[in-house]
């Protein structure tokens, strides 16, 4: 093989390496990236050290009310979903979600509500009504009697420090879900 067809070879690799580590350096900066589950903050939707696949695009889209949500904090990273979106009056009594004074269900908390009904507590304890600033968000756990949130630590969340949403989870790969 000749000099100059072994170098264009060699500059054809290099090329097609600075392609290839561009493109996935692009998609997990911008599209979607690996997260880890810390906590029993969201148990039983979530669980301690599941891996889990998050769209960075829902950022781009929006949140909606009851999505699950990643979120940047100053030295750890949290998993909550979204119960009051900016604007929204959030209250709680007797164990009852109130967005704008109308009851909320909340089906994910189904297991969790059991657990804290055989301790003979409120899964959520009540708090007076906290109405949610321009681009920011009120989130809270699912495992509520566990979770620090925006009722005990984290506060309301600003837009700017969510990094997507979470798609599916991918290890334990026998846990393979899609996360809701």
């Amino acid at each position: 093989m000749s000099k100059s067809k072994t170098l264009a070879e060699m500059k054809s690799w290099i090329l097609s390496l600075s392609i290839a580590v561009g493109i996935v350096l692009i998609v997990r900066t911008f599209l979607f990236a690996p997260y880890i589950v810390e906590g029993a903050s969201m148990e039983p939707t979530l669980h301690n050290q599941e891996k889990i696949f998050v769209n960075k695009l829902t950022t781009v889209t929006g949140f909606a009310r009851g999505e699950i949500v990643i979120i940047k904090g100053s030295e750890d990273n949290y998993v909550k979903r979204i119960i009051g979106l900016p604007g929204d009056k959030i209250e709680m009594k007797n164990d009852q979600l109130f967005v704008n004074g109308e009851v909320v269900k909340e089906s994910y908390l189904a297991y969790n509500r059991e657990v804290a009904e055989q301790m003979g507590v409120y899964l959520t304890e009540d708090f007076e009504t906290v109405t949610v600033p321009k681009n920011q968000y009120f989130v809270m756990g699912d495992n509520r009697l566990v979770s620090m949130d925006s009722r005990n630590g984290l506060g309301l969340i600003k837009e700017n420090q969510i990094v997507g949403s979470p798609e599916f989870v991918y290890f334990p790969f026998k846990e393979f879900r899609t996360v809701e």
